[in-house]
């Protein structure tokens, strides 16, 4: 959808002041450059404009405003997208619901929790479990927002059990292009009413509407945790191990799989060891439960499947401190690794029973082109993430080398009836991908969808579809 944009002038500045408070408006020299892309965006766009609204009334008036005048917006959370889905491509209006960070109310009677867009994860997390509650999407960046995760429909560690963001939607509040207010869903667990447009929502991006209000499912939280680390001689045979484990009846909270390189970084990125550091690949399993009992014999499911598959040998974490630490490692892979320089990244799935396949498919490629290709990710669900590092290479040789690369990895995918993305969305930098992936027909449907939101093509342009 190609459209012609107005720029912002002083006197949208001083409207949008009206609106917000002078505070909550940021222009010309008082945007901070890191509007201007998210965490992994090699490329910047600078927005005209920031505003930083506190009310799903301050949203509406900004939008109905912004869609009278022909402005763009770009809807953003605490920027912890890899996809550069929250950077304004046509500069206009970058729209931050950061300050929208109340948790409204904490249902125990229902189970149920009301957020605004900006609370961060950790902090919902942390609060529903002092009433021993239990929020069981778990996605690596604990910094993200609930509207950050809502948008992209962030997966996580414990997707495999549990199920990805959409699992625990109930409804939501919305502001459309032009300002009008909508709900959709409520404080029920099932709704045959219409079209899901909770459902549609949900992984849009910021692309349909501007999500101002969430209610989450909640659960009782478990009462034990038992982790495992299980080290293997290589990749594949770690991989190909899952599928075993799955077909015993054994389904983990959380099921990891990464190579001894991520490993180190994370080691010294954190300044401590790891349990184990002397194989070249690894499973990292949690399982819940109510009793002692219960996990032990899990655990030895689990260990005999895992022996008998090659594993060197099956450590267990009992203690929340030991536990603890294991996890803190596994969330720091990605800093770790932006620490040591540029790189790229790949979130495609496929099929759990296609993991060693592709993880075959990547190594290699990594032999093929003399390339740093590192690999972790969710083993249970198929969701792969493979990261392609700059290291000594000069930027534009990296840059060349990346994109072919990134085109035979998401070649691969398809081959192997996987998909683009499955918990980082699409952004801009994977829409190109998306648009191969996808039929005519599809492509179709999703952009009459987007007409049907937003006719004037104002929000979040030049993303997704």
């Amino acid at each position: 959808m190609t459209m012609q944009y107005e720029k912002v002038t002083k006197q949208d500045v001083e409207r949008l002041c009206e609106i917000c408070g002078e505070d909550a408006v940021l222009w010309q020299e008082d945007i901070s450059p890191d509007y201007s892309h998210d965490e992994l965006s090699l490329e910047r766009f600078a927005p005209e404009l920031v505003v930083l609204p506190q009310s799903v009334r301050e949203v509406s008036e900004i939008l109905a405003h912004c869609y009278e005048r022909n402005i763009p917006v770009t809807p953003r959370g605490s920027g912890t997208g890899l996809c550069g889905g929250a950077v304004a491509l046509h500069g206009g209006v970058v729209l931050v619901t950061t300050k929208m960070d109340r948790i409204l109310e904490i249902d125990q009677e229902n189970l149920v929790a009301v957020v605004e867009p900006g609370v961060l994860l950790m902090e919902l997390q942390a609060q529903v479990e002092e009433l021993d509650l239990f929020y069981a999407p778990d996605p690596g960046e604990k910094t993200a927002t609930i509207g950050g995760n809502v948008s992209t429909n962030a997966g996580g560690m414990r997707a495999i059990k549990y199920g990805v963001t959409r699992d625990f939607v109930l409804g939501l509040e919305a502001v459309l292009p032009d300002g009008r207010i909508i709900e959709t869903g409520g404080k029920v667990m099932k709704n045959s009413s219409g079209y899901s447009l909770t459902d549609l929502l949900i992984g849009s991006e910021g692309n349909l509407a501007v999500i101002t209000k969430i209610i989450l499912r909640l659960l009782p939280r478990p009462k034990r945790q038992l982790s495992l680390v299980v080290p293997f001689d290589g990749l594949s045979q770690a991989v190909s191990t899952v599928p075993k484990i799955l077909s015993a009846g054994e389904i983990p909270a959380a099921l990891e799989f990464f190579q001894r390189e991520v490993l180190e970084a994370a080691a010294e990125y954190l300044g401590r060891g790891f349990p184990h550091s002397g194989a070249q690949a690894y499973l990292m399993l949690s399982f819940f439960g109510n009793g002692a009992p219960e996990l032990e014999k899990t655990y030895e499911r689990v260990a005999e499947v895992c022996l008998k598959n090659g594993a060197h040998d099956v450590l267990i974490a009992h203690t929340s401190d030991r536990q603890a630490a294991l996890w803190e490692n596994r969330g720091a892979f990605l800093e770790a690794l932006k620490a040591m320089g540029d790189l790229d990244e790949v979130d495609v799935v496929v099929a759990p029973s296609q993991i060693a396949a592709f993880i075959e498919f990547t190594e290699h490629l990594r032999v093929e082109c003399g390339l740093p290709i590192v690999s972790f990710g969710h083993a249970g669900d198929g969701n792969l993430h493979i990261y392609i590092l700059r290291g000594e290479l000069d930027r534009d040789s990296w840059l060349n080398s990346t994109k072919e690369v990134m085109d035979r990895i998401y070649a691969k995918a398809q081959e192997l009836k996987g998909l683009v993305s499955g918990e980082h969305g699409i952004g801009f930098a994977k829409r190109g991908y998306l648009q191969e992936s996808l039929s005519p027909d599809v492509l179709e449907l999703m952009r009459s969808i987007k007409s049907g939101f937003d006719p004037k093509g104002l929000l979040n342009p030049g993303k997704v579809c």
